[in-house]
């Protein structure tokens, strides 16, 4: 199968001299978390880059910026610039090993070089409901590595956390047992309203105040060990979710499985 078939046609992009603002409420508004970034020139929306929540959390917390507003970072100062595409011919084995070689979460799709669509990590979760995977259980497939930090951990501890181990959620620990979620979109947006709202002559003292249990988010869905790789896909389809903590039949996390593990369970599979 080629990506063709898979990818979304309907873009959704952004020029480069709009604010992150705009890139967040863009992101919020199509429920996606990433953005292929343009430049128009004589009419010609020419691809410059791509910037995701992750990037837009990572960049505002970075102290190279000192107290710039959020309306002030263009989304060209967060974006990537070296951006790596695919052909919509490419098939989708190839594809998914792409993203997961380079560890991305989009592919922008070019025809002779014009931007034709996107395809996401999400796009290939349609293709986990087929029987094979309704044969593979969760615990044959999850991360057993849980990367977490505490409610009451600094919020800038954990995205540098986030930032060390490549993930894009972590599971937030409170009293020994699982008391949220705080992913990439949560630090952007309250780094953006911190950023926003905290006077200039406050902002390097007040953001050490800032914690995770402030930010996380503490609607908690999880998916039983038991749990077939399909009816995962199923519950990622359905509410949107990029990943699921794994619990046991004593409800201890034992796990987590996120589109990340799904994309190199598809090219295991379909290599067979």
């Amino acid at each position: 199968m080629q990506i063709k078939n898979l990818m979304s046609e309907e873009l959704i992009t952004i020029d480069k001299d709009q604010n992150i603002c705009d890139a967040l409420r863009l992101m919020k508004k199509h429920k996606i978390s990433r953005i292929p970034v343009i430049n128009t020139n004589n009419n010609i929306k020419e691809l410059v880059g791509i910037t995701s929540e992750k990037d837009i959390a990572i960049k505002l917390g970075s102290s190279k910026y000192g107290n710039l507003a959020p309306s002030h970072f263009h989304v060209s100062t967060v974006m990537e610039k070296d951006v790596i595409t695919a052909d919509e011919t490419m098939s989708v084995v190839d594809a998914a090993k792409l993203i997961i070689e380079n560890g991305i979460g989009a592919l922008p799709v070019l025809d002779d070089d014009e931007l034709v669509g996107i395809i996401t990590k999400s796009d290939f979760i349609d293709l986990c409901k087929g029987k094979a995977y309704g044969r593979i259980l969760a615990e044959d497939t999850m991360s057993r590595e849980i990367i977490s930090v505490s409610s009451k951990d600094r919020l800038m501890h954990a995205r540098r956390v986030i930032l060390d181990t490549k993930v894009g959620r972590l599971l937030i620990n409170e009293d020994d047992s699982l008391g949220g979620i705080l992913t990439s979109k949560d630090i952007a947006r309250a780094l953006t309203s911190f950023r926003k709202h905290v006077p200039d002559k406050h902002k390097q003292a007040q953001i050490k105040n800032l914690l995770v249990e402030d930010v996380m988010s503490r609607n908690i869905v999880t998916m039983p060990l038991e749990s077939t790789i399909s009816d995962i896909a199923e519950a990622m389809l359905d509410t949107g979710y990029n990943g699921y903590p794994i619990v046991n039949e004593k409800d201890q996390v034992v796990g987590i499985i996120t589109q990340s593990d799904l994309l190199a369970l598809i090219v295991e599979l379909e290599e067979e």
